[in-house]
């Protein structure tokens, strides 16, 4: 009699989840985006000193998180263009002109798609704060804020309620000022903190405006 064998079926992915969350709001004449700092897989902690926000020129951030190969190879893409445009056009992009260069840029690999959750925030021609947000294959939108990421299922309801006014009727909406983004950027990276594995150590908050890019940090649970 033949050797019995069971069939087995063997399972790969090029994917990893490394989790992270990131989150943007865009004022007046300003835009906050913070991302937490942890880099882990499961159960297991790689970095506590990895923010996911990366500083492309000094009016624009990229807020990037998902698997960890694909956010460094959609960064490295992202700068490279857009030195080669400043060369090419002896000047900066604009906020806008990434939005679109990072949207082609998903969209030439929807076959094989970066395993990216996307937050562009900046400044806009105007100077009023803008961000966009990506789908994995391209499509973009800009929007007053956004959450991505491992927690952003907590945290964008909490951002439709406190500045979408989202089931608040006849609340006054307020101006957002700049300490008061920052105040809730913390409120809810905390709240996440307590509630996802995968968001927690630190957050990189940078504050985008007229003058420059400023960074803040402040730490988070690390269990």
């Amino acid at each position: 009699m033949d050797e019995y064998r069971p069939v087995q079926q063997e399972q790969w992915s090029p994917y990893a989840s490394n989790g992270g969350t990131i989150l943007a709001i865009a004022g007046d004449n300003f835009s906050v985006i913070g991302s937490d700092s942890r880099l882990s897989e499961g159960f297991q902690i790689y970095s506590r000193n990895n923010p996911k926000t990366y500083k492309l020129s000094n009016s624009l951030t990229l807020g990037c998180c998902g698997f960890h190969g694909d956010v460094l190879a959609v960064t490295k893409n992202v700068r490279t263009q857009m030195k080669v445009y400043e060369h090419v056009h002896h000047k900066e992009m604009s906020c806008q002109a990434v939005a679109q260069l990072l949207s082609v840029m998903l969209y030439h690999r929807r076959f094989f798609p970066f395993y990216t959750y996307n937050i562009l925030a900046g400044l806009d021609k105007e100077g009023k704060g803008c961000i966009y947000s990506f789908d994995p294959v391209g499509s973009y939108e800009r929007e007053t804020y956004r959450a991505g990421g491992s927690a952003a299922s907590m945290l964008q309801p909490l951002l439709d309620n406190q500045i979408g006014y989202k089931n608040q009727e006849g609340v006054i909406k307020e101006s957002l000022s700049i300490e008061k983004a920052v105040s809730l950027v913390q409120d809810v990276f905390t709240a996440a903190a307590e509630r996802d594995i995968y968001t927690g150590d630190g957050l990189t908050i940078n504050i985008v405006t007229a003058e420059g890019t400023e960074v803040r940090e402040v730490p988070l649970r690390r269990d």
